[in-house]
């Protein structure tokens, strides 16, 4: 929904736009594109009208069913029988709707493209129920919509579940996303090891990236706002001592140009110059030094851009490379994706200025040029240190080869510290670190795209020239400003953050919930977080050990925007049957290991009864659950079902849900989308009533039920911002899916 207003939001912008062009105008033509990229020869010779052509066509529709949760393959199954079966061989204007096709190269099939642009899945009505169901499951976590190309960097990463992961520039979060699930591949383990912290720069998008994080209500994300080239260096406790973090796995998508992207963002056709490469050179090696400053020896870091330009692609590797002395390599990564189509990165490229002007080397560059031109833009002159990098390991994706996006990916291992972390020994004093005395800190001063920079406690600052200005010293550090700066300045940029507080162990919060809901001894207390000081908790969120960790120490270096999953929310006359807070459905996967009473082992018949009908009778459930549920009292609930590997006809995924057993009726508290997840899963078919017709009303009593269902709304419009929508559905059985 967060998404769709936007597109809405933008679409009333265009319309009131007056004269001004809008997508539908721009031609897709570029003669400057077009020659740069003749002559940079990096399609192979033959191909370069096929190639311009592939990018003057909309790009296909692509989804990726999230892979750890349980019911992916309920989802695929779904998917491959039922939709997928429905719009083959349908006709829409003209154009033969081929069958989804599964993306050879991604594992077990969970990414799925068709030639189905998104204007047409938008504006036909015999494709609106895929459409309903791609937006709903994409709300619930379930199906991601992803640019294929946009799911190489994560699968090249190699994640397991113990890694420490850096996002570096997140946003939007469909690469987080997948980096978050690969984390929780084993659905049975719900604190994994390892954790991912996705940054952005902007403060605004870090807030997209919270949205897509919360789809998959991971423990295990948080997310941090800083300019990615001096993000802090972070420290955490380690046996008793305090430690420097480093990350086992990077992922550097850094800001770039973004040619490969003019399939969908048709305005960059008319917006692409030479220049632009030029411009953001600089910034994508500074990100890729402090990304690979906070790698762990043997750790990897993908390096990618959406741009097909080798002032932004090679030429960033090579300089990086050349800059780490051996302590870094490029891996070979050509067969860990079999069936993807790539070219081998290239070893020599030229330069070319806005107005055309052709440079091969920077002894070709006039002095006039070179604040815009850099040295680390060209290829290294040694051919056989050239020949060392091997720079043909680079992976580059020309769209007319599997009808996708452009795109730029490059793995790197790190083998050893990188070399200025061995010279110039200096001890800080310990304000600037935040170390203990006997720490050795290392100062930088090199050379980074003709700039001096330094590590001043352990962060990455321009270094203030000699003989500078006032003026200038005191620029040069406002704009450096990369470590921890004081909490008020911090808050000059984006919102104001609220707290977040962790529960001790004898917190009084846990008193009636230990009681209630019975939590077993290995209960993870200290893991446990709300988000204010002061007065009553509304909200109990849950990180991993892990990120505990990182946020006791770290408070004052991080602008930290979001962590935590939440498990139980307070409900307003709670007292009265037990318990103050009831159970969240978003952490209920995380939470119901620990749970030992308060649940209700349910069929798929009940389940059908609980998500179809507003306030059923206990009668309504079947004798086993109804049976259970007469011996429990008033309150918050688990829903519990366990597949039956003997009938295969039904889901072979376990479903937990949230509920509230009333007096006389019980109900399943579960957010909108999820609802409807469920129901498909169970052979319901379900989708909007355009008419907006609603459901009636169930047969159950009013009561304290209905108050929390309105804190359950009130919570979701708090959280995901969806506002007032209005719940009408249609439900119609069919068969089921199976």
């Amino acid at each position: 929904m967060f998404y769709g207003l936007l597109i809405l939001s933008n679409l009333c912008r265009r319309r009131d736009s007056g004269g001004k062009t809008g997508y539908a105008d721009i031609v897709k033509e570029n003669k400057l594109f077009e020659h740069y990229y003749k002559e940079q020869g990096l399609v192979p010779e033959g191909e370069f009208e096929q190639f311009m052509d592939a990018m003057r066509e909309p790009l296909p529709a692509t989804i990726r069913i999230t892979g750890y949760k349980s019911h992916a393959k309920e989802i695929l199954h779904c998917l491959k029988e039922k939709y997928f079966k429905d719009i083959q061989e349908l006709e829409i204007d003209g154009q033969m709707m081929e069958a989804p096709q599964a993306l050879s190269w991604y594992p077990d099939e969970q990414a799925w493209h068709t030639n189905m642009s998104r204007k047409i899945i938008r504006k036909s009505p015999l494709l609106e129920k895929f459409h309903q169901f791609l937006v709903s499951e994409t709300e619930s976590g379930n199906i991601s919509r992803q640019e294929a190309v946009s799911m190489i960097p994560p699968l090249l990463l190699k994640i397991e579940p113990h890694h420490k992961i850096l996002d570096m520039c997140a946003a939007p979060g469909s690469k987080t996303a997948q980096l978050i699930e690969m984390l929780h591949a084993d659905m049975d383990v719900p604190f994994p090891e390892g954790f991912v912290i996705a940054n952005d720069v902007d403060n605004k998008r870090c807030y997209l990236l919270v949205h897509q994080a919360k789809r998959l209500n991971s423990p295990c994300i948080m997310v941090v706002n800083h300019d990615a080239s001096c993000i802090p260096t972070l420290q955490i406790d380690s046996d008793g001592k305090k430690d420097i973090l480093f990350y086992d796995r990077i992922l550097c998508d850094v800001p770039c140009s973004g040619d490969g992207t003019m399939r969908k963002n048709i305005d960059v056709w008319k917006k692409w110059t030479t220049s632009n490469s030029l411009h953001l050179h600089g910034l994508q090696l500074r990100i890729a030094v402090r990304g690979v400053e906070q790698l762990a020896v043997g750790g990897r870091m993908v390096y990618s851009t959406c741009s097909l330009n080798p002032i932004e692609d090679e030429a960033v590797i090579a300089a990086l490379l050349e800059k780490s002395e051996g302590a870094l390599e490029l891996a070979d990564s050509s067969a860990d994706l079999p069936g993807l189509k790539w070219m081998p990165g290239v070893t020599s490229w030229k330069l070319m200025t806005k107005d055309g002007q052709w440079f091969s080397d920077w002894s070709e560059v006039p002095s006039s040029r070179h604040t815009q031109i850099r040295p680390t833009m060209f290829p290294p002159k040694d051919a056989e240190k050239l020949a060392a990098l091997h720079l043909e390991r680079c992976m580059r994706i020309l769209p007319h080869h599997q009808n996708t996006g452009g795109f730029f990916v490059a793995v790197l291992v790190k083998k050893a510290p990188m070399p200025w972390n061995k010279r110039y020994p200096k001890v800080l004093p310990h304000k600037h670190t935040h170390l203990t005395d006997d720490r050795y800190l290392y100062v930088l001063l090199d050379v980074v795209n003709g700039a001096d920079f330094s590590l001043v406690g352990l962060s990455f600052e321009p270094a203030v020239p000699k003989g500078a200005s006032v003026a200038q010293e005191a620029s040069a550090k406002q704009e450096g400003m990369c470590g921890p700066p004081p909490s008020k300045k911090m808050r000059l940029f984006g919102y104001k953050e609220d707290p977040f507080v962790f529960l001790t162990e004898d917190d009084p919060v846990f008193n009636t919930i230990q009681s209630f809901y019975d939590l077993s001894g290995d209960f993870p207390k200290l893991n446990v977080l709300t988000r204010t000081h002061e007065g009553k908790k509304r909200h109990l969120y849950m990180v991993s050990k892990e990120l505990r960790n990182v946020l006791l120490n770290n408070s004052e270096r991080m602008k930290v925007i979001n962590t935590g999953v939440k498990v139980w929310s307070r409900n307003s006359d709670g007292e009265e049957f037990g318990c103050a807070f009831r159970l969240a459905q978003e952490g209920i996967y995380t939470l119901q290991p620990y749970i030992r009473s308060r649940i209700i082992r349910v069929s798929v018949e009940d389940i059908k009864v609980l998500l179809t009908q507003e306030n059923p009778f206990l009668s309504k459930l079947e004798d086993d659950a109804h049976a259970q549920a007469k011996k429990m009292g008033m309150g918050s609930i688990v829903l519990k079902y366990i597949p039956n590997a003997n009938n295969p006809a039904e889901p072979q995924c376990p479903i937990q849900l949230c509920g509230w057993r009333g007096k006389t009726s019980i109900r399943a508290f579960v957010p909108r989308n999820e609802r409807f997840h469920y129901l498909r899963m169970l052979g319901v078919e379900v989708f909007r009533d355009k008419q907006g017709l609603g459901q009636k009303r169930g047969d159950g009593e009013k009561e304290g039920k209905e108050q929390v269902e309105d804190e359950v709304e009130k919570d979701a419009e708090e959280e995901e911002g969806e506002g007032n929508v209005p719940l009408w559905v249609s439900l119609f059985a069919t068969l089921p899916v199976h």
